[in-house]
Protein backbone atom coordinates (compact mmCIF):
# COMPACT_ATOMS: atom_id res chain seq x y z
CA UNK A 1 0.00 0.00 0.00
CA UNK A 2 1.33 3.02 -1.17
CA UNK A 3 1.55 6.52 1.10
CA UNK A 4 -0.70 8.93 0.81
CA UNK A 5 2.29 11.75 0.31
CA UNK A 6 3.78 9.23 -2.46
CA UNK A 7 0.16 9.19 -4.47
CA UNK A 8 -0.39 13.04 -3.92
CA UNK A 9 3.19 13.14 -5.81
CA UNK A 10 2.12 10.41 -8.51
CA UNK A 11 -1.33 12.45 -9.60
CA UNK A 12 0.66 15.92 -9.45
CA UNK A 13 3.78 14.54 -11.31
CA UNK A 14 1.17 13.09 -13.90
CA UNK A 15 -0.47 15.94 -14.41
CA UNK A 16 2.51 18.16 -14.73
CA UNK A 17 3.97 15.45 -17.39
CA UNK A 18 0.57 15.57 -19.49
CA UNK A 19 0.28 19.14 -20.14
CA UNK A 20 4.44 19.79 -20.48
CA UNK A 21 4.45 16.77 -23.18
CA UNK A 22 2.42 18.49 -26.05
CA UNK A 23 3.81 22.33 -25.20
CA UNK A 24 7.35 20.96 -25.32
CA UNK A 25 6.77 19.35 -28.85
CA UNK A 26 6.57 23.01 -30.25
CA UNK A 27 9.66 23.61 -28.02
CA UNK A 28 11.31 20.80 -30.17
CA UNK A 29 9.57 21.88 -33.30
CA UNK A 30 10.54 25.82 -32.65
CA UNK A 31 14.26 24.73 -31.54
CA UNK A 32 13.04 27.17 -28.93
CA UNK A 33 14.87 25.09 -26.17
CA UNK A 34 16.82 28.00 -24.86
CA UNK A 35 13.55 30.16 -24.43
CA UNK A 36 12.04 27.50 -22.13
CA UNK A 37 15.20 27.76 -20.10
CA UNK A 38 14.99 31.45 -20.25
CA UNK A 39 11.58 31.38 -18.16
CA UNK A 40 12.67 28.96 -16.15
CA UNK A 41 15.15 31.18 -14.54
CA UNK A 42 12.62 34.26 -14.46
CA UNK A 43 10.90 31.68 -12.45
CA UNK A 44 13.43 32.51 -9.64
CA UNK A 45 13.16 36.37 -10.02
CA UNK A 46 8.88 35.56 -9.49
CA UNK A 47 9.58 33.45 -5.90
CA UNK A 48 11.68 36.65 -5.30
CA UNK A 49 8.72 39.26 -5.78
CA UNK A 50 6.29 36.53 -4.14
CA UNK A 51 8.47 36.90 -1.36
CA UNK A 52 9.06 40.31 -1.60
CA UNK A 53 5.17 41.25 -1.72
CA UNK A 54 3.89 39.02 -0.22
CA UNK A 55 1.80 37.84 -2.72
CA UNK A 56 1.36 33.68 -4.00
CA UNK A 57 4.43 32.23 -5.54
CA UNK A 58 2.51 30.41 -8.23
CA UNK A 59 0.61 33.74 -9.64
CA UNK A 60 4.14 36.04 -9.16
CA UNK A 61 5.98 32.84 -11.20
CA UNK A 62 3.60 33.49 -13.98
CA UNK A 63 3.02 37.18 -14.44
CA UNK A 64 7.13 37.34 -14.26
CA UNK A 65 7.52 34.85 -17.01
CA UNK A 66 4.40 36.16 -18.78
CA UNK A 67 6.41 39.58 -19.12
CA UNK A 68 9.53 37.68 -19.79
CA UNK A 69 7.84 36.56 -22.99
CA UNK A 70 6.29 39.77 -24.14
CA UNK A 71 9.62 41.40 -23.53
CA UNK A 72 11.46 39.02 -25.94
CA UNK A 73 8.61 39.99 -28.59
CA UNK A 74 8.82 43.13 -27.93
CA UNK A 75 12.40 43.27 -28.42
CA UNK A 76 13.04 40.53 -31.42
CA UNK A 77 10.93 43.56 -32.77
CA UNK A 78 13.19 46.80 -32.14
CA UNK A 79 16.42 45.19 -30.82
CA UNK A 80 19.01 44.32 -33.73
CA UNK A 81 20.11 40.98 -31.66
CA UNK A 82 19.95 37.68 -32.82
CA UNK A 83 17.49 35.64 -30.95
CA UNK A 84 19.45 33.59 -28.65
CA UNK A 85 21.06 36.84 -27.79
CA UNK A 86 18.44 38.26 -26.31
CA UNK A 87 17.16 35.11 -24.96
CA UNK A 88 20.63 34.94 -22.88
CA UNK A 89 19.97 38.54 -22.11
CA UNK A 90 16.69 37.77 -20.10
CA UNK A 91 17.42 35.16 -19.14
CA UNK A 92 20.94 35.90 -16.89
CA UNK A 93 19.01 38.98 -16.04
CA UNK A 94 15.91 37.99 -14.60
CA UNK A 95 17.92 35.55 -13.02
CA UNK A 96 20.49 38.05 -11.47
CA UNK A 97 17.79 40.46 -10.45
CA UNK A 98 15.83 37.82 -8.11
CA UNK A 99 19.34 36.73 -6.95
CA UNK A 100 19.60 40.59 -5.67
CA UNK A 101 16.24 40.70 -4.31
CA UNK A 102 16.72 37.59 -2.28
CA UNK A 103 19.90 39.05 -0.82
CA UNK A 104 18.49 42.16 0.24
CA UNK A 105 15.54 40.13 1.77
CA UNK A 106 17.49 39.68 4.82
CA UNK A 107 14.05 39.14 7.15
CA UNK A 108 13.22 35.96 4.86
CA UNK A 109 13.96 32.64 5.18
CA UNK A 110 13.74 30.06 1.87
CA UNK A 111 14.24 27.22 1.31
CA UNK A 112 16.58 27.63 -2.49
CA UNK A 113 17.40 24.58 -3.28
CA UNK A 114 13.58 23.11 -2.74
CA UNK A 115 12.71 25.99 -5.29
CA UNK A 116 15.72 25.06 -7.51
CA UNK A 117 15.14 21.30 -7.59
CA UNK A 118 11.71 20.97 -6.56
CA UNK A 119 9.85 19.11 -3.90
CA UNK A 120 7.59 16.54 -5.59
CA UNK A 121 6.85 14.72 -2.29
CA UNK A 122 5.81 17.86 -0.34
CA UNK A 123 2.64 18.54 -2.79
CA UNK A 124 -0.64 19.25 -1.10
CA UNK A 125 -3.98 18.22 -2.24
CA UNK A 126 -4.56 21.59 -2.92
CA UNK A 127 -1.77 21.27 -4.98
CA UNK A 128 -3.17 18.60 -7.15
CA UNK A 129 -6.13 20.63 -7.99
CA UNK A 130 -4.22 23.48 -8.69
CA UNK A 131 -2.05 20.93 -11.27
CA UNK A 132 -5.09 19.50 -13.00
CA UNK A 133 -7.10 22.35 -13.03
CA UNK A 134 -4.60 24.14 -15.01
CA UNK A 135 -3.75 21.27 -17.15
CA UNK A 136 -7.40 20.83 -18.09
CA UNK A 137 -7.24 25.27 -19.28
CA UNK A 138 -4.15 24.67 -20.94
CA UNK A 139 -5.03 21.66 -22.71
CA UNK A 140 -8.08 23.23 -23.96
CA UNK A 141 -6.67 26.80 -24.78
CA UNK A 142 -3.95 24.64 -26.73
CA UNK A 143 -6.21 22.67 -28.62
CA UNK A 144 -8.17 25.75 -29.80
CA UNK A 145 -4.60 27.39 -31.16
CA UNK A 146 -2.67 24.52 -32.16
CA UNK A 147 -4.16 24.45 -35.95
CA UNK A 148 -3.10 28.29 -36.31
CA UNK A 149 0.08 27.66 -33.77
CA UNK A 150 1.37 24.57 -36.16
CA UNK A 151 0.74 27.22 -39.15
CA UNK A 152 3.11 29.57 -37.63
CA UNK A 153 5.77 26.80 -36.86
CA UNK A 154 5.75 25.23 -40.15
CA UNK A 155 5.65 28.72 -42.53
CA UNK A 156 4.55 31.92 -40.18
CA UNK A 157 4.33 33.78 -43.50
CA UNK A 158 1.93 31.38 -45.33
CA UNK A 159 -0.49 31.27 -41.82
CA UNK A 160 -0.59 35.09 -41.65
CA UNK A 161 -1.73 35.28 -45.37
CA UNK A 162 -4.16 32.63 -45.02
CA UNK A 163 -5.45 34.22 -41.99
CA UNK A 164 -4.83 32.72 -39.26
CA UNK A 165 -3.05 35.24 -36.32
CA UNK A 166 0.27 33.71 -36.03
CA UNK A 167 1.24 36.52 -33.97
CA UNK A 168 -1.40 36.01 -31.46
CA UNK A 169 -1.16 32.30 -31.36
CA UNK A 170 2.16 32.62 -30.59
CA UNK A 171 1.77 35.15 -27.83
CA UNK A 172 -0.81 32.29 -26.46
CA UNK A 173 1.48 29.76 -26.64
CA UNK A 174 4.35 31.63 -24.81
CA UNK A 175 1.51 32.64 -22.06
CA UNK A 176 0.70 29.22 -22.08
CA UNK A 177 4.53 28.07 -21.34
CA UNK A 178 4.55 30.36 -18.67
CA UNK A 179 1.26 28.89 -16.75
CA UNK A 180 3.10 25.31 -17.33
CA UNK A 181 6.39 26.79 -15.47
CA UNK A 182 4.76 28.34 -12.53
CA UNK A 183 2.64 24.75 -12.14
CA UNK A 184 5.25 22.77 -12.37
CA UNK A 185 8.46 24.56 -10.54
CA UNK A 186 6.97 23.39 -7.15
CA UNK A 187 7.16 19.81 -8.40
CA UNK A 188 10.63 19.74 -10.66
CA UNK A 189 12.02 23.23 -9.34
CA UNK A 190 12.91 25.87 -12.05
CA UNK A 191 16.43 24.21 -12.94
CA UNK A 192 14.55 20.68 -14.20
CA UNK A 193 11.62 22.50 -15.67
CA UNK A 194 13.19 22.44 -19.15
CA UNK A 195 14.17 19.39 -19.03
CA UNK A 196 10.58 18.17 -18.32
CA UNK A 197 9.23 19.65 -21.17
CA UNK A 198 12.18 18.67 -23.50
CA UNK A 199 12.83 14.99 -22.89
CA UNK A 200 9.12 13.36 -23.42
CA UNK A 201 9.04 15.59 -26.67
CA UNK A 202 12.09 14.50 -28.08
CA UNK A 203 11.68 10.86 -26.99
CA UNK A 204 8.12 10.76 -28.59
CA UNK A 205 9.74 11.79 -32.31
CA UNK A 206 10.83 8.98 -33.24
CA UNK A 207 7.58 6.94 -33.08
CA UNK A 208 5.42 9.89 -34.71
CA UNK A 209 4.14 9.63 -37.93
CA UNK A 210 2.64 13.24 -37.68
CA UNK A 211 2.38 15.87 -34.86
CA UNK A 212 -0.90 14.92 -32.64
CA UNK A 213 0.37 11.65 -32.62
CA UNK A 214 3.57 12.98 -31.15
CA UNK A 215 1.89 15.33 -28.62
CA UNK A 216 -0.15 12.36 -26.91
CA UNK A 217 3.49 10.24 -26.79
CA UNK A 218 5.51 13.07 -25.67
CA UNK A 219 2.79 13.19 -22.48
CA UNK A 220 2.66 9.44 -22.02
CA UNK A 221 6.74 9.35 -22.09
CA UNK A 222 6.72 12.22 -19.44
CA UNK A 223 3.94 10.78 -17.20
CA UNK A 224 6.04 7.55 -17.56
CA UNK A 225 8.90 9.06 -16.68
CA UNK A 226 7.41 10.65 -13.88
CA UNK A 227 6.33 6.62 -12.94
CA UNK A 228 9.87 5.22 -13.00
CA UNK A 229 11.98 8.48 -11.42
CA UNK A 230 9.47 8.36 -8.38
CA UNK A 231 9.26 4.54 -7.81
CA UNK A 232 13.60 4.84 -8.67
CA UNK A 233 13.75 7.52 -5.64
CA UNK A 234 11.63 5.63 -3.05
CA UNK A 235 13.93 2.16 -4.03
CA UNK A 236 17.05 4.36 -3.63
CA UNK A 237 16.74 7.08 -1.84
CA UNK A 238 17.39 9.87 -4.51
CA UNK A 239 16.07 13.37 -5.12
CA UNK A 240 12.33 13.04 -6.70
CA UNK A 241 12.49 15.88 -9.43
CA UNK A 242 16.48 14.52 -10.19
CA UNK A 243 15.03 10.94 -10.21
CA UNK A 244 12.69 11.96 -12.42
CA UNK A 245 14.49 13.53 -15.34
CA UNK A 246 17.00 10.84 -15.19
CA UNK A 247 14.23 8.67 -16.22
CA UNK A 248 13.16 10.55 -18.96
CA UNK A 249 16.28 10.82 -20.11
CA UNK A 250 16.84 6.95 -19.64
CA UNK A 251 13.68 6.40 -22.43
CA UNK A 252 15.12 9.33 -24.62
CA UNK A 253 18.23 6.99 -25.04
CA UNK A 254 16.52 3.41 -25.30
CA UNK A 255 14.29 5.54 -27.98
CA UNK A 256 17.44 6.29 -30.15
CA UNK A 257 18.63 2.57 -29.56
CA UNK A 258 19.32 0.76 -32.86
CA UNK A 259 16.56 -1.70 -31.24
CA UNK A 260 13.75 0.35 -31.66
CA UNK A 261 14.42 1.33 -35.32
CA UNK A 262 11.68 -0.92 -36.78
CA UNK A 263 9.46 0.92 -34.13
CA UNK A 264 9.74 4.12 -36.20
CA UNK A 265 7.01 5.25 -38.87
CA UNK A 266 7.61 7.36 -41.58
CA UNK A 267 7.66 11.17 -40.09
CA UNK A 268 6.09 14.23 -40.83
CA UNK A 269 7.08 17.37 -38.88
CA UNK A 270 7.87 20.64 -39.92
CA UNK A 271 10.29 21.91 -42.57
CA UNK A 272 13.95 22.31 -40.53
CA UNK A 273 13.29 19.75 -38.29
CA UNK A 274 15.82 16.17 -38.87
CA UNK A 275 14.62 12.80 -38.93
Amino acid sequence: MLDDFFTRALLAGTGVALVAGPLGCFIVWRRLAYFGDTLSHAALLGVALAFLLEVNITLAVFVVSACVSISLLALQRRASLSADALLGLLAHSALALGLVVLAFMTWVRMDLMGFLFGDILAVSRIDIVVIWIGGVVVLGVLALVWRPLFAATVNSELAEAEGMNPERANVVFMLLLAGVIAIAMKIVGVLLITALLIIPAATARPFASGPEQMAVLAAAFGAVSVVLGLFGSLEWDTPSGPSIVVAALLLFVLSISPLTNLMRPGRVFPPGEKG
